[in-house]
């Protein structure tokens, strides 16, 4: 079986990669690398198909070193200790360490993380993380830190023009087929700065027919929606579920809801996007109905960063059923965007009232900052009835609570009993 074009066309050398010029150009850091030998260990972060892998490789191959490869969706603690007690014995016949290129870090749970730390700090190898996520967010403080990390761009249309052409003048295949591209707006759009992807539509057309090939913006369409499984796997079907999934949670059916987290898992969606889902449904839809549901989210968050999959599907199941059979208020959401909404909008630079402000100087306590605020504390139940407001929004309401749920309704009361019809 033919190697897919994007792999029969991975540069050989680095002046042969395309992009990443502030990385890769005369004065980029990786010349340097190449020049002196000196790598550290070291993240590359950036979008899918922009040449994380390729790059990792070409350094190895470069200065010949070993080059150890692991994927964090399929490798745990074992492989990575079987991998690092191989790369010590490695080092008992090379000065230099090896590069311990791991695809994917962001998946690696804490404990599998936590693994590599005595290696890297030894020097048994040289750590090449590969991911598409924040490492700020997904790695490992200690980890991180001996790490540098440095940021990969999606292609720009120049870029993809280059790559393209190399692909149908250099490929023997496509070389053969005499293709011509009369327009290539459809091509980098679908694309989207992703060069693999690219390859992939360009496999995608040669292989829809025989003899020779013109490329147009229809024809492209044409092929793309015969063949959209090919093509779109991280593209609109994946927010299409995560938009159902959203939406059956917030809609409170948590059997949709555990069917499409189910899709998204077994599609190798990254767990914790979803828990971060569940964190911003629990805000949002929930809110104030079931405050507790945002501790549940935000626990599921943590629980999944540390024990990652396949563990992780437990509790993301649990905190999605939760949520879906939670009562729901999105009070919360409107009131701040009505807040926001009106303070973008409103031209007047509102004084706060003279009692409410701080009185840091002998001048500001002698203009009235300060005075006459009552503390609320030395009142009976901790209230006193004061003015907060600005004294031209007096008795302005942003925040209306939902007395669709029993939560509310007892917030609404005691807003009520506080402060009369203030806020009604």
């Amino acid at each position: 079986m033919s190697k897919p074009l994007a792999e029969r066309l991975r540069p050989q050398s680095i002046d042969e990669y395309i992009g990443q010029t502030h990385l890769v150009g005369p004065n980029g850091v990786f010349r340097k690398f190449l020049e002196t030998g000196n790598v550290p260990s070291f993240i590359l972060w950036g979008p899918p198909g922009v040449g994380k892998t390729t790059l990792a490789k070409l350094v190895a191959t470069h200065l010949k070193r070993p080059f150890y490869t692991l994927s964090a969706v399929t490798s745990g603690v074992k492989e990575v200790r079987e991998v690092i007690e191989s790369a010590r014995k490695q080092s008992l016949f090379n000065q230099a360490a090896a590069f311990l290129f791991i695809d994917e870090i962001h998946r690696f749970n804490k404990s599998q993380q936590d693994s590599l730390l005595g290696a890297v700090e030894q020097g048994i190898v040289t750590l090449i993380g590969a991911t598409t996520e924040n490492p700020s967010f997904e790695v490992i403080s200690p980890l991180l830190s001996r790490c540098q990390v440095y940021i990969l761009k999606s292609m720009n249309d120049e870029e993809l023009d280059t790559l393209l052409n190399r692909a149908i003048t250099s490929e023997e295949g496509l070389r053969a087929r005499n293709v011509e591209v009369k327009e290539r707006e459809a091509l980098f759009r679908f694309s989207g700065g992703d060069a693999r992807k690219l390859l992939n539509i360009l496999d995608i057309i040669a292989g829809a027919t025989d003899g020779d090939i013109v490329i147009t913006d229809d024809y492209v369409t044409e092929c793309l929606q015969q063949n959209i499984a090919l093509y779109d796997k991280s593209g609109e079907q994946h927010y299409d579920v995560i938009s159902a999934f959203i939406k059956s949670v917030r809609g409170s059916d948590p059997n949709a809801a555990i069917y499409y987290l189910a899709r998204m898992l077994a599609g190798g969606e990254e767990p914790r996007f979803i828990a971060r889902r569940l964190v911003i449904l629990a805000s949002e839809d929930i809110g104030l109905a079931n405050p507790n549901a945002l501790l549940l989210a935000n626990a599921c968050f943590d629980t999944v960063h540390k024990i990652g999959m396949p563990e992780a599907r437990i509790t993301l199941a649990e905190t999605t059923i939760y949520l879906a059979t939670s009562p729901k208020s999105n009070s919360a959401y409107m009131a701040i965007n009505e807040a926001l909404a009106f303070v973008q909008h409103d031209t007047t630079n509102r004084p706060v009232p003279l009692h409410l402000r701080n009185a840091p100087t002998k001048l500001m306590s002698d203009a009235g900052y300060g005075k006459n605020y009552k503390y609320a504390h030395d009142f009976e139940g901790g209230f006193v009835e004061q003015e907060f407001m600005p004294e031209t929004l007096s008795g302005k309401q942003f925040y209306h609570p939902n007395l669709q749920n029993q939560t509310e309704v007892k917030i609404a009361d005691r807003m009520e009993k506080l402060w009369g019809n203030k806020y009604k």
